[in-house]
């Protein structure tokens, strides 16, 4: 993991607020010239701090109005194939989401669908059908009450030595 000090903390504050911010307008949230901004930006993706930048869409807008925590339960010897599972799902564009997760579930997925129906084709045409899937538990979700890609970084500690 890169060392990030305060600046760096706030360029990325800044861009997963809004990443079509002007490189300008990010320096200026940051408190730095412009040119060592960019310098930061392009290091912070180079080291994978950033992976990209996206525009977030609005499902509802789109027509995908269910969204629904679909967890599954391997079979005992599931595990065996676990490679063709995750190649299988991750594959499937229903599926926004994937977590390996422990306790009584194996997977936690994210999907979503534009409707119910749809939602019960994918079940029983797609992952019911893939290897090793022993249950699927699903969670229709009634209303979202905080939905963010912002990570918390006022909970980080910044290098307090400044480049």
């Amino acid at each position: 993991m890169p060392s990030l000090d305060k600046t760096d903390l706030k360029i990325l504050d800044a861009l997963q607020k809004n990443g079509a911010r002007s490189t300008a307008d990010i320096a200026q949230a940051a408190g730095i010239s412009q040119s060592p901004c960019w310098r930061r930006i392009s290091l912070l993706e180079e080291s994978g701090v950033i992976r990209r930048r996206v525009a977030l869409l609005d499902r509802h807008q789109l027509g995908l109005s269910v969204m629904v925590f679909a967890s599954v339960k391997l079979a005992s010897h599931g595990w065996q194939s676990l490679p063709t599972f995750k190649q299988q799902v991750v594959s499937f564009p229903e599926v926004i989401q994937c977590f390996l997760v422990m306790g009584d579930t194996d997977f936690v997925l994210l999907v979503a669908t534009p409707t119910i129906e749809d939602y019960n084709l994918f079940i029983q045409k797609r992952l019911s059908q893939v290897p090793g899937v022993q249950s699927i538990e699903s969670r229709i979700v009634l209303e979202e009450t905080k939905n963010t890609t912002e990570l918390p970084l006022e909970l980080l500690r910044p290098n307090t030595a400044e480049r």
